[in-house]
């Protein structure tokens, strides 16, 4: 079995020990959350309604990750701006899967977009208090973030496995809200999955009690899904998902532009009706 290296030696002048530091792991003091709490829209437009049986299947696991090699922390590093820095990588993924030259938008366009929708003063530091992601997937439609709109999005049914599935492997990603549990924080900075501690969501392992955040879905197996935070690839159990995913939306941006559509997927009546809720 490998054996980590450690640092040399660290004294805690406090306690008057000396300590072993572990460089692999991840100080969650140096990551931020932002996702507020959901706002939900009781017009909110749903997958279900827009799907058939013949909808192509997905298969048991796909995964669209491996042509990004680098994500960036887009700033989620130092501000809560993680529901821009999620469609910032969305943004990437889709780019990077669609033949083209990957577009890699840059942490000034990601905080650009984070003022205009919250407010925050990238000069003074203000209203840095995160956001809803309705009215982040509403200016990313409306206005566009790092020069992309998305055409259209819908909700999920986040304890339906199928729906998650269908939207990374039929729509190329899938941008959620997760209520992290304290019990997240060990397991971020120990690169483990994410997943629901042995006393399940109480304690530690009450949904919110770290914070909200927002994330990219780009991959899926048995096992769980991958999704993209702070810069870096994190997994997740599907337990962890039923426990603490608050809800999913689908975008269908890879498809503007494009002059057919998924068999089985009524896109040109999603767009009459979200058309109908301007």
């Amino acid at each position: 079995m490998a054996v980590r290296k450690l640092d040399p030696a660290v004294v805690d002048a406090r306690a008057g020990v000396t300590m072993k530091v572990d460089p692999t792991r991840v100080d969650t003091r140096k990551l931020k959350l932002g996702k507020a709490v959901a706002r939900h829209d009781p017009r909110a437009l749903l997958l279900a309604s827009y799907i058939a049986p013949s909808l192509p299947t997905p298969p048991d696991s796909f995964d669209l990750t491996k042509k990004v090699t680098s994500w960036g922390m887009m700033d989620n590093d130092q501000i809560g701006d993680c529901t821009c820095a999620a469609a910032g990588h969305l943004i990437m993924e889709w780019t990077a899967n669609a033949g083209k030259k990957m577009v890699t938008p840059t942490d000034k366009q990601i905080v650009a977009a984070y003022s205009a929708v919250t407010g925050y003063n990238p000069v003074t530091g203000a209203n840095d208090n995160g956001a809803q992601e309705v009215d982040v997937l509403n200016y990313w439609r409306q206005t566009g973030i790092a020069g992309h709109k998305i055409g259209a999005y819908v909700s999920l049914e986040p304890a339906n496995h199928h729906h998650i599935m269908d939207s990374v492997y039929v729509f190329e990603g899938c941008y959620i809200g997760v209520q992290l549990p304290v019990s997240a924080k060990a397991q971020t900075q120990n690169h483990q999955p994410w997943s629901v501690p042995p006393g399940g969501s109480t304690g530690d392992g009450k949904p919110g009690s770290w914070g909200g955040h927002a994330i990219p879905v780009m991959a899926y197996d048995a096992r769980g899904v991958t999704v993209v935070t702070w810069g870096a690839l994190q997994s997740m159990t599907w337990s962890f998902w039923e426990a603490y995913c608050a809800y999913a939306i689908l975008s269908n941006d890879y498809l503007t532009g494009k002059k057919t559509t998924p068999q089985g997927f009524n896109l040109q009546q999603l767009r009459a009706d979200l058309a109908d809720l301007k």
